[in-house]
């Protein structure tokens, strides 16, 4: 009940923060009942498919929790508490960088400049790649560092850390394409598009549901300990096909131009993702040794550890060549 009265109040709290700054930009009115309205209902129009244009993956993990729920005991919580790990670099950069994005991209829209819509989108994709793909390979790296951690306490056991480890794996190769689904997205929204990613995502959601069962029952009949891996496999192709439709689309409307450099780019953050990633399992030890760890030591060595990986990254990143000034958002009408 405490948790459940912390997340209702964290909410208010979060609401109420705005209106002094919407009430600074003088934005704030008193609700007025115009359903009648032609921009109401245009916006209604556009509304309702971009709901569950971005939702296909809460839908998809729900799919998994039902699923879940017939496997061995523990398998749902497993998948729920790996998501929740997968769902905060989502949540602070993924959704954050497409919030950014929409009204730009809105923007050049209206205006009328194809070029810089693109030029928009291209950053945000170079940001995914510099910043999800570290992101991912940290987190399969750092995975039981992190479960233990956080959970490794009272009726939690090691076994219990282990399977949640094995969902982890899995879903933080989905990382990727969980951030570029939402930032794809936009490029659709800012054009008034909201069909196009319902399509594609009733295409994702159905692929989940099949590979589900494709993956799930092999694996029953073969007796692997891990089964519930199978759903977050699923999950993660699913998030990966989203988004390579998505790309696609905007290729094909002439809406995006890939700028040049794309591959050298993703040579030199593979470099230093590899680079991060060695310095991480040299650090991190054997499972075991977090396991018998108190909870102050894993809280204390998890907590440079996490910055040192991040510090050989950007280091890393910056010895292959990649300068920050190259990453800085677009000017309009700029290459």
């Amino acid at each position: 009940m405490a948790l459940a009265w912390g997340v209702f109040v964290a909410g208010a709290v979060q609401l109420g923060f705005q209106f002094p700054f919407i009430l600074r930009l003088k934005l704030l009115r008193w609700p007025r009942w115009g359903w009648k309205s032609s921009g109401v209902q245009h916006i209604f129009r556009l509304m309702l498919p971009g709901i569950f244009g971005s939702s296909v993956m809460q839908i998809n993990l729900l799919f998994d929790t039902l699923i879940a729920s017939f496997l061995v005991s523990g398998s749902v919580t497993w998948l729920y508490l790996s998501d929740r790990m997968v769902e905060l670099p989502l949540g602070i950069f993924g959704i954050a960088l497409a919030t950014v994005i929409l009204p730009k991209l809105s923007q050049k829209h209206a205006a009328g400049d194809p070029d810089a819509f693109s030029h928009m989108l291209d950053w945000a994709l170079r940001l995914v790649l510099v910043i999800a793909l570290p992101a991912a390979v940290a987190l399969a790296a750092l995975s039981v560092p992190i479960l233990s951690t956080l959970f490794l306490y009272g009726d939690f056991s090691a076994h219990d850390m282990e399977m949640a480890a094995v969902s982890l794996l899995v879903y933080s190769a989905g990382l990727i394409g969980f951030i570029l689904v939402k930032v794809l997205a936009p490029g659709y929204f800012a054009r008034q598009d909201t069909k196009t990613p319902v399509k594609v995502g009733l295409v994702a959601m159905f692929a989940n549901m099949a590979m589900n069962v494709l993956f799930v029952v092999p694996m029953l009949q073969l007796g692997w300990s891990a089964p519930h891996a199978g759903l977050a496999l699923a999950t993660t192709l699913s998030s990966f096909i989203n988004a390579g439709l998505l790309y696609v689309g905007l290729r094909k409307k002439g809406v995006y131009h890939p700028q040049p450099g794309w591959f050298k780019l993703l040579l030199q953050s593979l470099f230093a993702a590899s680079v991060m990633v060695l310095v991480l399992l040299l650090v991190a030890g054997d499972s075991e040794s977090w396991i018998a760890a108190g909870a102050r030591a894993r809280i204390v060595k998890l907590s440079w550890m996490i910055p040192l990986g991040a510090v050989v990254y950007f280091a890393a990143l910056g010895l292959s060549g990649v300068r920050f000034s190259q990453l800085k958002r677009p000017k309009t009408g700029a290459k």
